[in-house]
């Protein structure tokens, strides 16, 4: 999915503050209109959001275990239920899918890719999955299920949606996030498997240090960024 020769470079920013959730759903909405309209170029957004639990347009309201835990907001992205809170970076991805081959499986799959290639700058081992979207990590540190296989733990979410092939929403990461705050959903409609996070995997990461790989690896997956 990269960027075409004559595309100028993607641009970048961080929140340094947490980002409500409607807020934030409604300044991605404004500037893929204003992509559409020729009035901006592709962008990506690092943030943070206080403790919710969002709903794509899957979702299942018997995955929603614990209502009134947390805020629920209802989403237009794909996907079902998930977690969004502190310690979690979210990176909401703005961008030209329409001049990026139309295709939303590569689309979703280079998402993929990108994290991927993120977890591998900490040796973590992302992996792909058929049927369920987002990058899992094999626990060897764990028993084996009880069909003799390994355990599997979630350690990042993905969940987009195109207008007019131009992208928001986008991926979320579990860098320190407290992993307790899932229980109140089935993440992602998923039972079999738990969440995990890059210092539940026992990595000293900082939220810095996960931009800054990100940035890196972004611009291996979709071209250059500034």
């Amino acid at each position: 999915m990269k960027a075409l020769p004559d595309m100028p470079p993607v641009t970048w920013e961080t929140a340094d503050t947490l980002v409500e959730y409607e807020t934030a759903v409604a300044r991605m909405e404004a500037h893929v209109d204003a992509m559409a309209r020729g009035e901006a170029g592709e962008m990506v957004w690092l943030l943070e959001h206080p403790p919710l639990y969002t709903a794509g347009t899957s979702a299942n309201p018997k995955d929603l275990v614990a209502p009134d835990r947390f805020p629920v907001h209802t989403s237009k992205r794909g996907g079902q239920y998930t977690y969004h809170g502190p310690g979690q970076r979210v990176a909401y991805v703005m961008l030209d899918v329409g001049a990026r081959g139309r295709d939303v499986r590569a689309f979703v799959s280079a998402l993929e890719d990108w994290v991927i290639r993120t977890l591998s700058d900490f040796n973590v081992k992302g992996e792909k999955r058929d049927g369920r979207v987002g990058v899992w990590v094999v626990r060897d540190d764990k028993p084996l299920t009880a069909t003799g296989h390994p355990t599997e733990d979630k350690i990042a979410a993905i969940g987009v949606r195109l207008r007019k092939w131009v992208s928001f929403h986008g991926i979320s990461i579990n860098v320190e996030p407290d992993l307790d705050h899932f229980s109140g959903i089935v993440p992602c409609g998923i039972t079999e498997f738990g969440v995990t996070s890059l210092v539940d995997l026992g990595l000293p990461v900082t939220m810095a240090d996960v931009d800054t790989a990100l940035r890196r690896n972004f611009d291996q997956v979709f071209g250059l960024s500034t």
